[in-house]
């Protein structure tokens, strides 16, 4: 190519949006029918670098939108809107077993996008790039609040939607990795909800006791979120992932407490000890992990943990008591948890007890057990070291990486569309 003749221009649009906002990558000025490649690279906070990488062929004006023109090649392949993020992996040599997760929801993600002459796979730190530019993507909205929880003894942190409140609350549990994970419940009060994330496991939280919180904990957690000036306290829901499913359910089937009016439950069961707490609970899966089993690469699956579905009452969450809407989000290769095998036992649990008009599944051919928010980069691995714990894992979570990137997008979607309608739906009125 004449690089006297043609000058590359490629722009990103909006160069600075929200993580789950689509944006547009646009190649101009390249000759027609110019064989190119569009790489994006970012570096994590842990200081590890991923990339993904498209082949593309510029139509008769020179032009290349990766929203209508096919991939050729590379990390994904077809017209792909967002596959530069969603498809990020490690670069080659990095460290096994490696996951993004945002840490600091008060700074970008940043990512650099930029524009090679031919069809390249590796190497482009050596190469001299066309064009580049740097997009942002955010949990935050403009205006959202962080305000960091510690009453009654709660390690918590409250996103507030910006504008006038009162808002909606949600109570967002991660799972068994313990520790303050801030992103999802960012995301959210960017779309309008008062969202607490809560530690329930990490051991900082149980300096005094010694112990593991009991579920008095999330009770507490709640009435802090009930009784907080811009929360509206009678329309609060809860959403959990994995581990934060069992205390999701557990709390609204059994709380007499906790009044909620919708759940989110993510790639979980209900199946753990009905009396137990958190601690037991813990306890009854390391019970079972006799049936574990480990790959031909040494990964450790956790699939068969729970399995088969007990038929002792004391062993599973009655859901056929829920009084709120329930929303299931379940991968059918999901390798960590038995969450389908869940899901089709609770749905039979809230039929036999003519509370199905409450409950939606969500099952998605081919993801795995981390649905997160969307063009988040599939995991279908990864490290992996349990709460209180010091033995680190290879934990398999499953899903092939295009599906479950398309589960993550509508399932959030459907999720919001959820949330709407349950929290902020019918009449509003100001309460607090």
């Amino acid at each position: 190519m004449n690089r006297t003749q043609y000058c590359v221009k490629l722009s990103v649009q909006p160069s600075r949006g929200l993580m789950d906002e689509k944006f547009i990558v646009l190649v101009q000025n390249t000759p027609p029918g110019f064989q190119l490649t569009i790489h994006a690279l970012h570096k994590c906070e842990d200081g590890h670098s991923w990339e993904a990488f498209a082949h593309y062929t510029a139509n008769a004006v020179g032009t290349v939108n990766v929203s209508e023109d096919p991939s050729l090649g590379g990390t994904y392949s077809g017209v792909e809107q967002m596959g530069l993020l969603w498809s990020l992996r490690p670069v080659p040599g990095s460290k096994p077993g490696l996951r993004i997760r945002k840490e600091n929801v008060q700074t970008p993600m940043e990512v650099t996008i930029s524009v090679y002459q031919g069809h390249q796979t590796e190497g482009f730190t050596d190469q001299v790039r066309l064009a580049g530019t740097v997009v942002e993507r955010w949990y935050m909205a403009p205006g959202v609040r962080r305000v960091p929880i510690t009453e009654g003894g709660l390690t918590a942190t409250l996103f507030l939607p910006s504008g006038p409140g009162p808002f909606p609350g949600l109570l967002d549990l991660w799972g068994g990795g313990g520790k303050l994970v801030e992103y999802r419940a960012a995301l959210l009060a960017s779309h309008g909800f008062a969202s607490l994330t809560l530690d329930y496991l990490t051991p900082k939280i149980t300096i005094e006791t010694g112990k593991i919180v009991d579920n008095s904990y999330f009770e507490t957690a709640y009435r802090v979120l009930e009784q907080h000036p811009e929360v509206l306290g009678s329309r609060i829901g809860m959403m959990g992932l994995s581990l934060g499913t069992s205390m999701t359910l557990k709390m609204a089937v059994y709380s007499q407490v906790i009044k909620l009016r919708c759940a989110v439950c993510i790639s979980g069961t209900h199946v753990q000890p009905v009396d137990g707490s958190v601690e037991e609970m813990l306890n009854f899966c390391r019970e079972n992990a006799g049936k574990t089993r480990i790959s031909e690469e040494n990964q450790v699956i956790f699939r068969d943990l729970l399995l088969p579905i007990p038929t002792d009452p004391a062993l599973k969450v009655d859901v056929g008591r829920l009084q709120c809407p329930l929303l299931l989000v379940v991968g059918d290769d999901d390798e960590n948890w038995p969450a389908q095998e869940s899901a089709m036992d609770m749905k039979d649990m809230m039929e036999r007890a003519g509370n199905s008009h409450l409950l939606t599944v969500l099952l998605y051919p081919k993801a795995g057990h981390l649905i997160e928010p969307p063009y988040s980069p599939h995991a279908r691995a990864s490290t992996f070291v349990p709460a209180n714990s010091h033995q680190e894992l290879v934990a398999l979570w499953g899903g092939e990486t295009v599906a479950h990137s398309r589960a993550q997008e509508d399932a959030w979607r459907k999720t919001l569309v959820f949330l709407r309608e349950h929290l902020y739906g019918g009449t509003m009125t100001v309460e607090n």
